[in-house]
């Protein structure tokens, strides 16, 4: 039988084949090993600091208990330190004049004591501002393991997929890649051989050979990465690169405890309840994990971590934790401001499936989370008026800013209570510290645990002393940022989705319509009185939080007009707004007026003016009233507050609107940056391609017009009159 292929392609082809998988079979365990290659980093880095702090002790230390030993022929050798010690070769040390093997012995047990000691002193600070050698490896080597992960489960998927196909294939081949081999070969072997080529032929010039070379590509690239890319991703991805630590080596962050004041006995049953988080999409930091398992353990409670810690993913991870564990309907109750923003936390962090409970579509809704399950997420107000069927409980019950139910005769309260009674489980949100108002917490305590309020209630009068926060560590657990954010850039940023009322939506579209864009772009600030903007009425609620937590708050804008009615807003509560016509004098003088105020003051500035040239250390929340077009200019007012002198950690707050043109701005920023990141150089027009130009905006705006147009084609309405008066 004559063949369509020769000896030597045989050969070939088969050895391509062998080497390829070989390689990815190979890929998948040198990305195991990377984590290995991390946890040397931390440890050299615990190692090198150590070191440092030996360096400063001297090596007359070594006879503190009159051991009789030589220093001064070691100083003179150069061992002057602990270091020089905790270093030095037994043979170095049995070197100098006078030290004995047995002396050596002692010097070295000596300096080892100490190291471990001084280790365990050792903290990391990562921060992209003051990089050193040892933290860039740190970083470096995270950077590395984060890229390549994702590329094991393609290398595994393409081994398990073809592996066994081509092993098969290549040995059915064998008999062809020798002349008299093939000669002795039978009828049938060499037809399985004559379709085995033409197998692996397609396979090489397929998918398969494609996608395999294409993550090997990625891979090597991969462990190519340079450190500036490193710290690049670490300041987009720095909760990742922490959570990595914490597995590896947890107290080198600095967190002494992660129980973080809980009572001993309570810690032990808190640490060891057990949870499955399988189906959470994000990664949750260690103080994180000890709130999803406080919540799990003690049912029904007051999670009161202060603002930016992360109250809603803790949330979530619970709910998460529950749902592994055969629970289906979930509630969330929470300010109709912060709904849209739980929908999306919801849908982008985990596998369960949001379900919103408020407007016209909302009987329907409900109808499908009752048959469905699911997470239900309600305002306060749609709250009193849902018709739950009597048999259905709820997983977990979960009130957001608990602190709004703190009246007890209120209607919201009323009809919170009425819920609680369908949940074993129920968690309390607040950032609010209710430590300042001891009648508020009781209140809240009452409904969650009557039998602790009426103990508390006994000692209020000790609110800050041990003996009141024991009676209400079962109940009440809060961290505070110092606490468990020691290590982290102080920088934390938050995207805020509002919902459109239908007076801002008609303003919105009109402005679309008639083809005024920069109208367009005020989206939610463009109706007259603010007090109907979804935007205001949420920025109203960041301001109130930060003037609890002792925070001052800068408002940025584009557009003079927003910021005017933020003013007026806010009245006296806001400093003299800093735009483009107020003289450099002037704005020092408002600076140094808004240092001496009190918490809870706004400084509102243009976002051209206020964004360069000023230090204002004084803020620590800054929050944007619109998505900008240029990412730079963003960044430069933020840097305003967060730079070197600010004691706080900078609290960043974008106000957006879902279902405008905010969302197809902020669509297309990310993907533009997301392409600079993977292909563009330093130069400064890439940077350029990372910005929305005049043409760009144009399209979207001509787009969202386009989508206004339909939405209404189906049942017009008149978007020619005046916005309607409120």
């Amino acid at each position: 039988m004559a063949r369509s292929f020769s000896s030597a392609e045989a050969r070939q082809l088969i050895a391509e084949h062998t080497a390829l998988q070989s390689e990815l079979s190979g890929a998948i365990g040198r990305i195991e090993e990377m984590q290995a290659v991390v946890r040397s980093a931390v440890e050299a880095y615990r190692s090198e600091k150590a070191l440092d702090l030996l360096r400063e002790i001297p090596i007359e230390e070594v006879n503190r208990n009159k051991l009789g030993l030589r220093v001064k022929a070691l100083r003179e050798s150069g061992i002057c330190t602990m270091a020089d010690a905790a270093t030095a070769s037994p043979r170095r040390l049995t070197a100098v004049r006078g030290i004995s093997a047995e002396g050596a012995r002692t010097i070295q047990r000596i300096a080892s004591d100490y190291q471990k000691e001084a280790q365990k002193g050792v903290r990391l600070r990562l921060n992209a501002d003051t990089r050193t050698r040892e933290t860039s490896a740190i970083v470096r080597t995270i950077a590395v393991r984060r890229a390549a992960a994702p590329l094991q489960e393609d290398c595994a998927q393409l081994v398990q997929q073809y592996g066994g196909k081509i092993a098969r294939w290549t040995a059915e081949l064998r008999p062809g890649t020798g002349g008299l081999r093939w000669f002795f070969t039978g009828k049938a072997n060499k037809q399985r051989a004559e379709a085995a080529f033409q197998e692996l032929v397609r396979l090489r010039e397929g998918e398969y050979w494609q996608r395999a070379q294409a993550v090997l590509s990625a891979l090597r690239a991969a462990e190519c990465t340079d450190l500036q890319s490193a710290w690049e991703d670490f300041a987009r991805h720095s909760i990742d690169y922490t959570a990595v630590i914490e597995q590896i080596d947890p107290d080198l962050l600095g967190e002494e405890s992660a129980a973080y004041g809980l009572p001993e006995e309570l810690a032990q049953a808190v640490e060891a309840h057990s949870i499955d988080l399988n189906g959470l999409d994000c990664q949750l930091r260690r103080y994180q994990l000890w709130g999803v398992r406080y919540i799990l353990h003690q049912k029904r409670v007051i999670l009161g971590d202060e603002m930016g810690l992360g109250k809603t993913v803790q949330a979530i991870a619970a709910m998460v934790a529950l749902k592994n564990d055969g629970e289906t309907h979930f509630l969330v109750v929470c300010p109709a401001s912060v709904l849209p923003n739980w929908c999306r936390e919801i849908g982008e962090k985990s596998d369960l499936q949001p379900v919103k409970l408020h407007g016209p579509d909302r009987d329907e809704a409900l109808e499908q989370w009752r048959a469905g399950g699911g997470v239900a997420v309600t305002t306060y107000e749609t709250s009193r008026s849902l018709d739950l069927p009597e048999d259905l409980s709820l997983g977990m019950l979960v009130v957001d800013e608990a602190h709004y139910i703190k009246n007890p005769q209120a209607k919201r309260s009323r009809s919170v209570r009425a819920l609680c009674g369908r949940s074993e489980r129920i968690l309390f949100m607040t950032g609010t510290a209710l430590e300042n108002n001891v009648q508020e917490m009781l209140s809240l305590i009452r409904i969650l645990r009557p039998e602790i309020a009426d103990r508390a209630k006994r000692v209020a009068m000790l609110i800050t002393a041990p003996s009141f926060r024991r009676e209400i560590a079962e109940v009440y657990y809060r961290r505070k940022r110092e606490d468990v954010l020691t290590e982290l850039p102080d920088l934390i940023e938050k995207r805020e989705w509002c919902e459109l009322g239908p007076l801002e939506e008609t303003a919105y579209e009109q402005a679309l319509l008639r083809g005024n864009p920069m109208a367009a772009r005020r989206v939610s600030w463009n109706v007259e009185d603010l007090r109907r903007s979804s935007k205001a009425c949420r920025m109203l609620e960041i301001i109130e939080d930060a003037a609890d937590d002792g925070r001052k708050v800068l408002v940025f804008s584009f557009f003079l007009d927003t910021l005017a009615k933020v003013a007026a807003l806010l009245g006296e509560q806001c400093m003299e707004p800093i735009t483009g016509s107020v003289p450099v004098q002037r704005r020092q003088e408002i600076l140094d007026e808004f240092e001496k105020a009190p918490a809870g003051t706004v400084l509102a500035a243009q976002i051209q003016a206020g964004g360069t040239g000023l230090n204002i250390q004084a803020a620590s929340v800054v929050i944007l009233c619109e998505p900008q077009l240029k990412p730079s200019t963003e960044n430069q007012a933020i840097s305003r507050a967060y730079r070197m002198g600010q004691s706080r950690n900078v609290l960043v707050y974008r106000l957006l609107c879902e279902d405008t043109i905010d969302e197809r701005i902020t669509r297309l920023l990310a993907r533009k940056q997301r392409a600079f990141d993977a292909f563009a150089d330093e130069s400064e027009a890439a940077r350029q391609e990372a910005e929305i130009d005049e043409t760009s905006l144009r399209a979207l705006l001509e787009e969202e017009a386009a989508r206004i147009r339909q939405k209404h084609t189906a049942s017009p309405v008149s978007l020619q009159e005046d916005v309607p008066r409120p």
